[in-house]
């Protein structure tokens, strides 16, 4: 029997139980695991609520009931992953001035419309994704977020491991939502790669980088894949 290995996933804004990369990790993760290794990973992303206090106890209930070993984040979802302490930590794009955005926004909620309005542009694709409802007390959550997580940093005593990988040519660097020297300046200049894509991980990265990277930190073994 198989020795079960539970990673959970944080998806990120809009994301949910059918993220693309989840999915990705999930299908093809155990491929790179030798077969008499006795290991099987299990890959678990839910969806949770877009409040970050709400989300916060949704998510302490699931890493009660999974004991993951190892938490990934992604995108706006890297706050929550962070600030779950005691697991090591790998994110994709971490996007860790996001919610300083969120939180100049929150004034916006207060007039009237405007909630509709936003709902309406930041609308998540069909399928098991969150749902975005940019209301003031939802928003003004998220600074304070911020502040909880990177507490939770190298950089203000945290003990973790943190790792994080970011695209080359990710769009949202520009308005630096995703900011390499904010990650550098908690979470150090050698706890972190860049690769040739976006925001957006693609297969082939996560793939080639990503899985290569969660199995390095649980101490498995991983099949070369040659070149994938």
């Amino acid at each position: 029997m198989p020795s079960d290995i539970n990673i959970l996933y944080i998806h990120g804004m809009g994301g949910g139980g059918d993220s693309r990369i989840p999915a990705i990790l999930k299908q093809n993760i155990n491929d790179f695991i030798p077969k008499d290794s006795g290991i099987y990973i299990n890959v678990v992303v839910r969806t949770y609520d877009f409040d970050p206090e709400v989300a916060r106890t949704q998510i302490a209930g699931w890493v009660e009931e999974l004991r993951p070993a190892l938490i990934a984040g992604e995108s706006l979802g890297a706050l929550n992953a962070i600030r779950i302490e005691g697991l090591p930590h790998i994110l994709v794009s971490p996007s860790l001035n996001a919610p300083l955005y969120l939180g100049y926004l929150a004034f916006l909620a207060l007039i009237p419309g405007m909630t509709w309005i936003l709902d309406m542009i930041y609308r998540p694709k069909p399928g098991d994704r969150q749902r975005l409802h940019f209301t003031f007390r939802t928003l003004r959550h998220y600074r304070e977020h911020r502040r909880k997580a990177l507490s939770c940093s190298p950089a203000n005593g945290g003990k973790d491991y943190f790792y994080a990988f970011f695209g080359e040519y990710d769009h949202y660097c520009k308005s630096r939502i995703v900011c390499r020297d904010t990650w550098c300046r908690y979470f150090g200049k050698d706890s972190f790669e860049t690769y040739p894509g976006t925001h957006f991980m693609e297969e082939e990265y996560v793939l080639s980088r990503l899985v290569p990277k969660i199995l390095s930190v649980l101490g498995i073994d991983c099949i070369d894949k040659g070149g994938v």
